[in-house]
C-alpha cells in the first residue's frame, strides 16, 4: 500500500501531464517516471500509465469535440484502424527488434520540432491537403498506432504532424484530433495490460483524478491560445522527448 502523501503527490503528476499531453502531447514523459519512483515495476509503471492517461486523454478528446475542433464521423475509419494497429503493435512488439527506434524517434522528434519552429505558415488556419483525408488517415492512424503499440514515445507528436503537414489542419483542430486517436491507441493497449494484471488501481484512479483536471484545463488553454501556445509546446515537449531517449533510454 503507498503512502498517502505519495498518492498525492502522483495525483499532481497527473494534474501535470494532463494538462501538457491536452496541447503537445508527451504526458508520459512525467508520469513514467514518476510511477517508477514511487516503485511500481517496470510493467505495472507502463500499464499503469496508459490507465491514468487515457482519462485526461479522453477528457482531453471530449473538450476539443464539444469546442467544434473535432470531426468525429470523419474519424471513424481513422479510429477503427488506429485500434487494430496499436493492438497488432502490442502484440507483436516481443517480436520485433525495437533497437532501431532509439535512434530514429529522437532524430524524427529533432526534426517536428524544427518544422514546428521554423514553419512560417503554422496557424490555426487550415491549409492546402497534401492527401485526402478520408483514404490516408485510415493509413496514417493504423502505422502510427502500430508504432505505439511497440514503442509509443512521440505518438501525439507524430499525429500531429502528419494531420498539419498532411492533411492541412489548423493547429488547434489538429490537436483536437490528435486526441481522438491517441485515445484510441491508449484503448488498445489497455486491453492487453488489463487481462495482464499490469495496471495498479490505486494509483491509476488517484492519477486519473489529476488527470481529468489537468487534461481539461490543457485542452481549454489550447483551444483559446491556439497555434500561440500549441506551437512552442510541441518544440519543447518534442526536444526534450528526443533528449530523453538518447540520453535515458
Amino acid at each position: 500500500m503507498l503512502d498517502p502523501l505519495v498518492l498525492l503527490a502522483l495525483m499532481a503528476v497527473g494534474m501535470l501531464a494532463g494538462f501538457v499531453d491536452a496541447i503537445a502531447g508527451g504526458g508520459g514523459m512525467i508520469t513514467v517516471p514518476a510511477l517508477l519512483s514511487a516503485g511500481l515495476p517496470p510493467v505495472a509503471a507502463l500499464g499503469t500509465n496508459k490507465m491514468q492517461s487515457i482519462v485526461g486523454t479522453g477528457m482531453a478528446a471530449l473538450t476539443y469535440w464539444r469546442r467544434g475542433y473535432v470531426n468525429l464521423p470523419s474519424l471513424v475509419p481513422a479510429i477503427a484502424l488506429t485500434f487494430a494497429g496499436s493492438f497488432l503493435g502490442a502484440l507483436t512488439v516481443s517480436k520485433l527488434d525495437t533497437s532501431l527506434l532509439t535512434i530514429a524517434v529522437p532524430v524524427a522528434l529533432i526534426g517536428i520540432a524544427l518544422y514546428f519552429l521554423f514553419a512560417p505558415k503554422l496557424s490555426d488556419a487550415d491549409s492546402t491537403a497534401r492527401l485526402r483525408f478520408g483514404p490516408f488517415v485510415p493509413v496514417m492512424g493504423f502505422l502510427i498506432g502500430f508504432y505505439d503499440g511497440i514503442f509509443g514515445p512521440g505518438t501525439g507528436s507524430f499525429f500531429t504532424i502528419g494531420f498539419v503537414l498532411l492533411f492541412g489542419l489548423g493547429l488547434t483542430r489538429a490537436t483536437g484530433s490528435t486526441k481522438a486517436l491517441n485515445f484510441t491507441s491508449n484503448l488498445a493497449a489497455l486491453a492487453i495490460f488489463i487481462p495482464q494484471g499490469a495496471v495498479v488501481w490505486p494509483v491509476a484512479i488517484v492519477m486519473a483524478l489529476g488527470q481529468v483536471i489537468g487534461g481539461y484545463v490543457g485542452a481549454r488553454t489550447g483551444i483559446r491560445y491556439g497555434a500561440k501556445v500549441i506551437r512552442p509546446l510541441v518544440v519543447v515537449v518534442s526536444i526534450a522527448l528526443a533528449i530523453k531517449l538518447l540520453v535515458f533510454p
